[in-house]
């Protein structure tokens, strides 16, 4: 038995505009930039402003179309010519950069390396899959039985595990040295066997090929106890070791899998004798506004009596609502981001003066989101990806971020001071008796910083820092 209801459900959904202007907060400067470009090729009634003769504050309402009467663009007309145009442009244009340097790749290295040997056509060809199969630091990371798979089934030639080694020995002895190696204690072996011979040569290689375990926990009185080595000998082995490449691949730049970014500033500090202000310069994005003129031409040239036609002026219609949208998402991305950053500026103003880090107050999103009135998660999205110039460097806007800890004294520090301390701490130590954890607590507690143990262990663990065993030298 089939029965109907009625059920009322409150549902919220986003507008495009809603949608583009979150899109856009996400974006740092150079993808904005392109996000633009993109928007200009695709949308022909959106204008970057470079044709004068286009101004729309110069047309007159003879140049305009007179017979446009379809209802799917006639509204058009009503939009405030102020939603219509966005300057862009910045007091400060930005020198220009390169976005794209071509350089040589590994794989290209290798299999230039590779064409000198002299190498038949099916030894070639599978010397040439294993150094495709290398990943970027240089190792090779497939099982040689998973090799000859892939080899037989990509390239239909069959091989067996033998032949695969004795091309891998090949690989191996190409510049930079180590590469083709299966796992660390591979590439320090080769890298250590192309050193000079002596004494420390022949110490390291026996650590490496023998004593490899030991030797990453830093378990030296046992290395001494079972090699024979004295304690001079293996710190001389050590110092030579610790000299070797652990990435070899990192040695030549792959720009096609370049991970390097190029930071561009989103605001920048301005520093008049105490009196500190924020600007957005906006570089090379350009002033954007709706080419009224051409919108109303390309209605006009369409028969208003046909389906073409009407398609047409739905068509522009589509247009002019896209390009009005993406101004006016880039309007408010601007408005957010200049707010977002005041109120950084005004929360840490004592560190914005000199940039002095133990000035940073603790600051989490909602504090700014409470300055602004704006939902954490905006917050969040503005300071992803987004820097500031300032006179003592270029910082992203997530550093001026964290939490707080009370003092003996009942004061609030930011846990980045907890942190430096902790650093400083280390590097200060003796490393022949490095500090435990237990001991880093006793160190912050004299200075006033109450801290428990695991938090300090989770601290040194944020800060890449290894436990006192492994930080022990002889």
């Amino acid at each position: 038995m089939l029965k109907q209801t009625i059920q009322q459900k409150i549902v919220q959904r986003l507008s495009p505009l809603q949608i583009q202007t979150i899109k856009l907060l996400e974006l740092p400067t150079l993808e904005l930039e392109q996000r633009i470009k993109k928007e200009l090729e695709e949308n022909p009634v959106l204008d970057d402003g470079s044709d004068n003769s286009d101004d729309q504050d110069g047309d007159s309402e003879d140049t305009r179309a007179k017979d446009v009467s379809l209802s799917e663009y006639s509204g058009d007309d009503s939009t405030p010519s102020y939603k219509l145009y966005v300057n862009n442009q910045g007091k400060d244009l930005k020198p220009e950069y390169n976005t794209f340097s071509v350089r040589e790749s590994f794989q290209q290295s290798l299999k230039q390396q590779l064409g000198y040997y002299g190498l038949d056509d099916r030894s070639y060809r599978i010397a040439a899959f294993i150094i495709g199969m290398l990943d970027d630091d240089g190792y090779l990371r497939r099982d040689i039985e998973s090799l000859c798979d892939d080899i037989s089934f990509r390239l239909n030639i069959e091989t067996a595990p033998e032949e695969i080694e004795k091309l891998l020995k090949i690989i191996q002895g190409f510049e930079p040295v180590g590469v083709g190696a299966r796992n660390l204690q591979e590439c320090l072996v080769l890298q250590m066997e192309s050193h000079s011979e002596g004494p420390v040569k022949t110490n390291a290689l026996n650590v490496l090929k023998n004593y490899f375990p030991e030797f990453t926990k830093k378990h030296y009185p046992k290395i001494i106890t079972k090699s024979g080595m004295s304690e001079q000998e293996l710190k001389e082995a050590i110092e030579e070791i610790v000299k070797l490449n652990p990435r070899p691949g990192g040695q030549i730049d792959d720009s096609y899998s370049e991970q390097a970014q190029q930071v561009v500033p989103d605001f920048i500090l301005d520093n008049d004798n105490g009196n500190l202000s924020i600007t957005m310069p906006k570089f090379n994005v350009p002033e954007l506004r709706v080419n009224k003129r051409y919108a109303d031409l390309l209605v006009k040239s369409a028969d208003v009596n046909s389906k073409e036609g009407k398609e047409a002026a739905s068509f522009v219609k589509q247009k002019m609502d896209s390009a009005k949208w993406f101004i006016e998402a880039i309007k408010q991305r601007q408005n957010t981001l200049q707010n977002t950053m005041n109120a950084i500026l005004d929360f840490q103003h004592d560190y914005f003066l000199e940039g002095d880090e133990t000035k940073l107050r603790p600051m989490v999103l909602k504090n700014i989101a409470e300055k602004t009135g704006l939902d954490i998660s905006t917050i969040s999205r503005v300071v992803n990806c987004k820097y500031i110039q300032t006179q003592f460097g270029i910082f992203p806007l997530k550093y001026f971020f964290s939490e707080g800890l009370l003092t003996e004294s009942g004061d609030e520090v930011s846990t980045r001071e907890i942190k430096n301390i902790l650093a400083r701490s280390i590097v200060a130590e003796d490393k022949h008796k490095p500090l435990t954890d237990e001991e880093l607590v006793s160190v912050l507690s004299k200075k006033g910083y109450i801290v428990a143990r695991r938090t300090v262990a989770k601290y040194r663990e944020q800060l890449n820092i290894p436990i006192a065993r492994l930080r022990r030298e002889l």
